[in-house]
């Protein structure tokens, strides 16, 4: 069966009939997730090797695009976890990439934080001012991130900080949802579309393995700007106002493709 094909008995069966209760009474789309993930669509980015569907942005693009006309808050949930994935793909273990390609792994972003002397105002999520230490195989991350989609809901979140060792720059790190010490607000406090449950996310601190590093120490940032925002941005594109990204919302979209453009020129 065709990831078009899959998608078409998901919408039809699972993601209209709960779009007005996951909209308008803003709930979950935990149902809608789960039959996603169940027919293939949440590893469709996912290499083959894997058990993933083995296809690219463009593919994601179009699943995201035919979901957000029907419901707003899975589309930005998927634009999350799309965006996530990609990362991971290329950093992430293979068990956990096996994780995502059979269905049983949701992904989400924790990039943003507060401005500095503005709480509660989100900078750029290029530039980590949450800390990390590391002692012996267990590193401490103390953050308050902002604009998570699906916060309390996803599995795992690709998260952001300033570097153990690295001069500058910052380091990604996958972060299980189930870590002791992360806190979500019980009422989502982040906007994003009703039942997308984007929201804060405190760490104070969560300690996770040295190995839940994604990729080099201080190479977050070529990361964020040569994967998380291409993904983000053409994802983005292809809902149009359907279903606005958090993160994106913040992003100023010249300004993001200037970073992207003076990184890869470099």
């Amino acid at each position: 069966m065709s990831y078009r094909t899959a998608l078409s008995e998901v919408l039809s069966t699972v993601i209209e009939p709960a779009a007005e209760a996951t909209g308008a009474k803003v709930r979950f789309p935990r149902a809608s997730v789960t039959a996603l993930g169940r027919a293939g669509l949440l590893g469709l980015t996912v290499s083959t090797e894997f058990g993933g569907g083995g296809m690219g942005l463009p593919d994601a693009a179009e699943v995201v695009a035919r979901i957000a006309g029907v419901s707003p808050a899975t589309a930005a949930v998927l634009q999350s976890h799309y965006a996530a994935v990609a990362v991971i793909e290329s950093y992430g273990s293979a068990w956990l990439r096996g994780e995502v390609a059979a269905g049983r792994h949701l992904g989400s972003l924790a990039l943003a934080e507060d401005t500095p002397g503005e709480q509660g105002v989100q900078g750029e999520f290029w530039a980590a001012r949450s800390t990390a230490a590391r002692s012996g195989d267990v590193v401490a991350l103390r953050a308050r991130k902002h604009q998570v989609v699906a916060a309390g809901e996803a599995d795992s979140y690709v998260w952001s900080s300033r570097p153990l060792g690295a001069a500058d720059g910052l380091t990604l790190w996958v972060v299980p949802a189930h870590a002791p010490d992360l806190f979500v607000p019980a009422r989502p406090d982040g906007g994003g579309p009703g039942g997308s449950a984007t929201s804060t996310v405190f760490a104070d601190p969560v300690l996770v393995p040295a190995d839940a590093m994604l990729g080099r120490d201080g190479g977050g940032l070529d990361i964020v700007l040569r994967t998380v925002l291409p993904w983000l941005l053409e994802l983005q594109t292809a809902v149009g106002s359907e279903a606005v990204h958090p993160a994106v919302a913040e992003v100023p979209r010249r300004a993001a493709h200037r970073a992207a453009d003076s990184l890869a020129a470099s």
